[in-house]
């Protein structure tokens, strides 16, 4: 079952309008979930309102524990070399019913090694940690190797292994997650710029059809 999931937001939407070889990527994929607040309300603005937010950290989650419950294999790829280091004994002591076919921090310079190993190891799920555009354009490259699951996850592996909290429950329903993180990691500022610029555009385009 070869699949690809993208979990969109603001900043992958910029960087897709951008790039046309990336665009065409991301709209190869089986499965786009709205991962950003921005991209809810971007479309009820254009009056094509999606269900619901569905987070690429919970998304992954899911993925994590149906894998725990049927026995399936995981490839973990991305994050520094600690993190990937720690994310083994994490999800041995928390999935114990995982079988991990390999981990490797994001960290290389050869493709070759990565691409042989998956394709030994044969993973039910292949989750990418290499930050966007990155991830996808490796998954776009190598999803054919393997009849996987392929999913982008970000910076999730830092938040899975403890090296970064997500935020509490109260931020994540009043859709704040953006600005713990803000909180937490001041640096993401510069990041943070994508949504305005994303709201702009949606604007842009919703006047542009009157």
């Amino acid at each position: 079952m070869n699949r690809f999931v993208v979990t969109a937001n603001p900043e992958i939407v910029l960087a897709a309008r951008k790039d046309k070889e990336y665009a065409n990527i991301i709209n190869s994929a089986d499965y786009v979930v709205a991962d950003g607040i921005g991209i809810i309300k971007g479309a009820k603005i254009l009056k094509k309102p999606l269900p619901e937010r569905v987070t690429g950290y919970d998304t992954m989650l899911s993925l994590l524990s149906w894998a725990n419950q049927e026995h399936k294999k995981i490839y973990f790829l991305g994050a520094k070399p600690e993190v990937a280091q720690t994310l083994s004994s994490k999800i041995k002591e928390t999935y114990p019913g995982i079988h991990v076919a390999g981990i490797n921090d994001g960290y290389f310079k050869d493709d070759s090694y990565i691409v042989e190993t998956i394709k030994n190891s044969n993973p039910d799920i292949i989750l990418v940690a290499l930050g966007f555009p990155k991830q996808e354009f490796f998954i776009n490259k190598y999803r054919h190797i393997s009849d996987s699951i392929w999913m982008g996850v970000g910076g999730s592996f830092d938040v899975l292994a403890g090296y970064s909290k997500r935020a509490p429950i109260f931020w994540q329903k009043h859709h704040l997650e953006w600005f713990y993180r803000l909180l937490q990691e001041p640096q993401r500022i510069i990041r943070m710029m994508a949504l305005p610029k994303y709201m702009l555009l949606i604007y842009r385009e919703k006047f542009l059809k009157k």
